[in-house]
């Protein structure tokens, strides 16, 4: 199942189904514990990203090309890093280039979102997929310059400002993603492929990324996932491709569908 979040006319927050035909059908009930269709036709004026997460864990270098065209040593663990929930972007709404904090190295990476679906703790690898509410398209927006070079040794200052952290269009179920780990990702810039590979690539696979995130540590519904990005990212390009004003980024996922943000300069 394809679930919706959206705005109504009356700014009022819904979900509905999406039906192939491209029917939205509403639902009514809690979305992390029974959603029931309404039979109505959802009355949507604004696709919203899937869900508010309390939190959003992101993996780096967790594809092996990527690793590769970076210089970097494949990783023994999963590496993790954090956005603040501040950073969500609605599809279709705009990505931000940092003027305040100014940056001239503002990158995309298209990535496989996982959304935890129940409390989950100490997971295993045989129930991980067990927690998972669905899955969707994210884009971890980067300024590389705050990542590598201001950031103090981390990367969450060059990941997390506004809007670096676009969702959706929807929330596949489960059961339309037996495995996560086979499906075509792909970024298109103003239209043209940049990135194009398969979830198959990932060093460490969604099981294994549940099961070590939520080692002694709970994972409450809702937390989005970011699983890292194939290679093909601005920063490795020759010369490097920055984002800028007039930019239309695309991420394209396999049995997901198309996340697009326009690309602006931060309101002063």
């Amino acid at each position: 199942m394809k679930i919706i979040r959206y705005a109504d006319k009356q700014n009022a927050i819904h979900y509905a189904i999406q039906h192939a035909n491209g029917r939205a059908e509403g639902l009514e009930g809690c979305i992390y514990e029974n959603l029931n269709p309404t039979g109505e036709l959802a009355d949507v004026s604004k696709l919203l990203a899937p869900v508010e997460p309390p939190t959003i864990f992101c993996i780096g270098l967790n594809y092996r090309r990527h690793a590769e065209e970076t210089g970097a040593k494949i990783p023994d663990r999963p590496i993790l890093f954090m956005k603040s929930p501040a950073a969500l972007q609605h599809p279709g709404d705009p990505i931000e280039i940092p003027t305040h904090l100014a940056s001239r190295e503002v990158d995309y990476e298209c990535e496989l979102a996982i959304v935890i679906g129940k409390k989950c703790k100490n997971a295993t690898r045989a129930n991980a997929l067990n927690h998972v509410l669905g899955y969707t398209c994210a884009n971890d927006v980067s300024a590389r310059d705050w990542q590598i070079k201001w950031g103090g040794s981390q990367w969450c200052r060059g990941k997390t400002f506004d809007t670096f952290a676009p969702l959706g269009p929807c929330l596949v179920t489960p059961d339309e993603i037996p495995n996560p780990n086979a499906l075509g990702i792909r970024t298109l810039l103003n239209g043209e492929v940049v990135q194009d590979w398969n979830t198959n690539d990932m060093i460490f696979d969604v099981p294994a990324i549940i099961e070590f995130l939520s080692g002694s540590t709970t994972l409450l519904p809702g937390s989005v996932i970011l699983t890292g990005t194939p290679h093909g990212v601005g920063m490795a390009s020759t010369p490097p491709r920055w984002l800028k004003p007039g930019d239309s980024v695309s991420i394209e996922i396999d049995g997901i569908g198309k996340l697009t943000n326009p690309v602006i300069q931060e309101p002063s």
